[in-house]
C-alpha cells in the first residue's frame, strides 16, 4: 500500500527502517510528491558528521568503509552509508548491491547501508545522495558515509558534499599514485593507503609523505591548521582501521575548535543550492521537450542558431534569463 511521503516523515524521524527505506526510494527517484517530506528531513538534519569516501576503483572503497563501520559501531555510535555505484544500462538501477558487498553488517540495527545507482550523474555521487543524508541524518545517524562510484577522473564533487574526506590509494595499480591521476589528492583530509601487506605499499605511503611535505595539497577550503595524515590500513591483516577513524574524529575536532566546520557547511549550502537550481532547470527542459525545445533544435540543425543563443533564448521564453 501507498503511503503518502508526508505521513512518513515522523516514522523516519523515530527511526523506523521501513520509512527511511521509502523516503530514500524516493529522494533518489526525485518524485515531486516527496517534495515536502524531504524539505522537512532537510530541516531536522544537521547533526551527523558526514565522511566522503572516494578513491580510483580498485583502491579498496568498500572494504574500507564495511571495516571503518564496524569500528563505529564498537565505539557505540550508529553509522549509514550511502553507497553510489554505476547505473546499470538497462534497469537504471545499481549494477553492485549493498547487500553484496556488506553482507558482514547485516543484522544491526545500528548500521544502515544503501546503495544509490549514479544515472548518468557525474561527479561520484548521484542525484539525490545529499538528500538520502539528510533523510539518514534526521533519523538519528551519528555518521553518515558516502562511498564514491569509483570513476576516477571526476569525483572532485564530493569535497563539496561531505565534511570530511578520505582519500583512498593502493599500490601496485599501475601508478605510483593513483590520486594524481584523477586529480583528488590536493581534496583529500586523510589519506589512506590500502593494501599495505603488499611490498610496495611503502613506496606509495612515502611518495604521498613526500607531496604533502612539499605543499601539494593546495585546496582552498582546506583548514591550514590541519595536515592530512596518511593512514596505511590492511584488510587482510585486518590493521591500521581503527587509526583511520581516528583520523577522521581528530578532523571533526579541528573544524569544530577553529571555526572551519561553519565555512564547509556553508560550501556544502551553496553547492546544493546550485545543483537544485540546475536539477530544476533540466527536469523544465524536458517537460518543454515538445515545445520551446523542439523549434529552437530546428533551428540549430539549420545552423542558423548557435546553441549558446538558442540556450538563452530557452531561458528568456522560460522567463528564467535575461537578455544576453
Amino acid at each position: 500500500m501507498y503511503v503518502p511521503s508526508e505521513a512518513l516523515v515522523a516514522r523516519a524521524l523515530d527511526g523506523e527502517v521501513r520509512a527511511i527505506s521509502r523516503l530514500l526510494t524516493r529522494a533518489e527517484s526525485g518524485v515531486a510528491e516527496a517534495r515536502p517530506a524531504l524539505d522537512a528531513m532537510f530541516r531536522h538534519a544537521g547533526r551527523a558528521h558526514v565522511v566522503g569516501i572516494t578513491g580510483v576503483p580498485g583502491s579498496g572503497k568498500s572494504t574500507l568503509v564495511a571495516q571503518l563501520a564496524a569500528v563505529v559501531r564498537r565505539g557505540g555510535r550508529t553509522v549509514a552509508i550511502v553507497a553510489i555505484d554505476p547505473s546499470s544500462p538497462f534497469s537504471g538501477g545499481a549494477i553492485l548491491g549493498d547487500r553484496i558487498r556488506m553482507g558482514e553488517l547485516g543484522g544491526d540495527p545500528g548500521v544502515y547501508v544503501r546503495s544509490m545507482a549514479t544515472r548518468g550523474a557525474l561527479g561520484g555521487i548521484a542525484r539525490g545522495t545529499l538528500e538520502a543524508v539528510d533523510v539518514l541524518d534526521a533519523a538519528g545517524f551519528d555518521v553518515v558515509m558516502i562511498e564514491t562510484v569509483g570513476v576516477g577522473q571526476d569525483e572532485v564533487e564530493i569535497a563539496t558534499a561531505a565534511h570530511t574526506t578520505v582519500v583512498v590509494s593502493a599500490p601496485g595499480l599501475g601508478d605510483d599514485i593513483q590520486a594524481i591521476k584523477a586529480g583528488i589528492l590536493e581534496i583529500a583530509d586523510v589519506h589512506v593507503v590500502s593494501k599495505c601487506d603488499k611490498p610496495e605499499a611503502n613506496r606509495t605511503v612515502a611518495d604521498l609523505k613526500s607531496m604533502l611535505a612539499l605543499g601539494l595539497s593546495l585546496d582552498a577550503g582546506t583548514d591550514p591548521a590541519w595536515r592530512p595524515p596518511v593512514v596505511p590500513t590492511s584488510a587482510y591483516e585486518g590493521q591500521g582501521i581503527d587509526a583511520v577513524l581516528a583520523a577522521i574524529d581528530a578532523h571533526r575536532t579541528a573544524l569544530e575548535s577553529s571555526g572551519e566546520i561553519a565555512r564547509r557547511r556553508t560550501r556544502i549550502a551553496e553547492r546544493r543550492l546550485l545543483k537544485a537550481g540546475e536539477e530544476i532547470l533540466r527536469d523544465r527542459f524536458v517537460r518543454e521537450r515538445s515545445g520551446h525545445i523542439q523549434v529552437l533544435i530546428d533551428q540549430m540543425l539549420c545552423r542558423t542558431l548557435s546553441p549558446h543563443a538558442a540556450a538563452v533564448r530557452l531561458l528568456n521564453e522560460l522567463s528564467l534569463g535575461e537578455e544576453a
